[in-house]
């Protein structure tokens, strides 16, 4: 049944034959005149018998050349109805006859303009203007002394952008005929006006895009067509001035990020300074990734950062001292308390450029020697302090992913410095930070003990079991990490050792 409703939709489109008597006759409707007892005449031979049918590939090639030659009439409709309205403005423009054909009022050269799909213009122009504006057709009408009655351009690219070039030689105002014009327009009629060596044409086009904004896709086209042109001309330089540093008066990079990020770290207003800081970090972590491998990838000084890491880590330690001389009583506490805060979040920021740049290597022993800094986190209160902790998670996310690569002993350092400050500093981490991922910290943290000897790994894990059996939620699960090092310890015990007593060596003489 499936079958014949498939076949019968088929029949109802149109793509098979009805194979049905009822097909095969042909009637015509009968006139009142006509007496209805009398018999039909047989139906007219037609082409399109069951026999002639044209196949369903046939029919679809039909279709799809009847839509190409609407949508190449459209194009045209279109096109001499936008020139119409240009020409139109010129008072020497006589109009677009009835086979669509464009001229000038007394024009004395037929030019005809082709694209190589057989598109094709015919335009009653003048000679005068032509060869005054064109050194192209100065040297084509005028060989031989005489002025040649009609000149063709074949197979262009785009034919429309010819016409309207040559409408433009006509203008006694180029830069107002170009306003209101996108960048990508004024391109191509750029590069059509260098073809036909329309210098007017060159020079406006060129003031106009020294003059409008670009966008992205804008600015990749100006730079690629103007590399392609190879202009000379002056203005070439002033249109890429505004995307071609010069060596000779330009800040270097080095002072310019130092700029940046130091008035990114000293700022006061907290909602500018959040949004500077993922701006700064956003461009340079695109960098790094269109420009892998590149020799044109920005040269991050690797000093410059970690100077700015001891400037954080001394503001923290000062911050810390005060708040832990303070009495609670005291007004100014609570600004001390925010600027640790703010300080923390300052050198996870710049952790996070390190790591991104693949230069978190150092900082990790810098950060697992901080024994004064460990000290002062324990005495202010864990609302205030919780974001230190912070830095020992991202350090443990980048060295669990391998983007840090450093030796056991300083692993090992490191845990045992921060470790419990973030087992303390963890319940706040999770509730009042929106910036930490609670599963990606225990996931790093987890990743991290794994890479100690196994001695380490069972005094942190079994230190870890009893904390967990007592906190519960507040204290980071790496149930994980204790899973693989139980299985490690007592399942799998490998052995290194190599046990030669099956080994056999046989020596042969050769010499008897």
């Amino acid at each position: 049944m499936s079958s014949s409703r498939e076949v019968s939709t088929m029949i109802k489109q149109g793509f098979i034959s009805d194979p049905s008597p009822s097909s095969l006759i042909h009637t015509k409707p009968i006139s009142p005149n006509h007496p209805s007892s009398s018999p039909p005449s047989p139906p007219p031979f037609s082409s399109s018998s069951p026999q002639c049918r044209p196949t369903l590939f046939e029919m679809m090639s039909d279709e799809q050349h009847r839509e190409s030659q609407q949508i190449t009439d459209l194009n045209r409709q279109r096109l001499n109805h936008r020139l119409k309205r240009v020409l139109a403005k010129n008072p020497n423009f006589s109009g677009i006859d009835e086979f669509g054909g464009l001229g000038f009022r007394d024009g004395d050269v037929k030019l005809t303009v082709s694209s190589r799909d057989g598109f094709k213009f015919n335009i009653d122009v003048h000679s005068r203007v032509l060869t005054e504006k064109s050194r192209f057709f100065a040297a084509k009408l005028m060989r031989g002394g005489a002025v040649a009655q009609s000149v063709e351009i074949c197979d262009c690219d785009d034919a429309e952008v010819y016409v309207e070039v040559v409408i433009l030689m006509y203008s006694d105002d180029l830069k107002r005929s170009l306003m209101g014009e996108d960048v990508l327009k004024v391109l191509s009629l750029l590069q059509v006006s260098a073809a036909l060596m329309f210098d007017a044409g060159i020079l406006s086009c060129l003031e106009y895009l020294q003059s409008v904004p670009w966008s992205d896709d804008d600015e990749e086209r100006v730079i690629s067509c103007l590399s392609h042109l190879q202009l000379r001309c002056p203005m070439t330089d002033e249109v890429l001035r505004r995307v071609l540093p010069e060596p000779s008066t330009s800040t270097s990079f080095t002072d310019v990020f130092v700029k940046l990020l130091t008035s990114v770290l000293r700022a006061k207003d907290e909602k500018s300074r959040k949004e500077m800081k993922g701006l700064i970090f956003r461009l340079l972590a695109e960098d790094a990734s269109e420009n892998r491998g590149s020799s044109v990838r920005l040269n991050v000084p690797r000093d410059t950062l970690y100077h700015l890491c001891h400037e954080c880590l001394s503001s923290l330690i000062l911050c810390l001292s005060e708040a832990t001389c303070i009495d609670e009583t005291v007004q100014d506490r609570g600004a001390i308390m925010g600027q640790i805060a703010r300080e923390a979040d300052n050198l996870q920021w710049i952790v996070d450029i390190l790591i991104k740049r693949k230069m978190g290597d150092e900082f990790v022993k810098l950060w697992a020697d901080q024994k004064e800094l460990a000290v002062l986190h324990s005495k202010i209160p864990t609302m205030y302090r919780h974001e230190i902790s912070g830095v020992t998670a991202q350090l443990c996310n980048a060295i669990g992913r391998g983007q840090i690569l450093v030796p056991r002993s300083i692993r090992h350092k490191l845990l045992s410095t921060w470790l419990e400050p973030l087992y303390d500093d963890f319940r706040w981490m999770r509730r009042a930070s929106r910036y930490i991922d609670k599963s990606l910290l225990e996931d790093g943290l987890s990743q991290t003990i794994l890479t100690l000897s196994m001695p380490q790994q069972q005094k942190i894990l079994l230190n870890w079991f009893d904390r967990f059996l007592e906190k519960g939620d507040d204290c980071p699960n790496v149930r994980r990490a204790f899973e693989i090092w139980w299985r490690r310890a007592f399942i799998r015990q490998y052995d290194t050792e190599r046990d030669h007593s099956e080994m056999q060596i046989t020596v042969y003489d050769y010499s008897t």
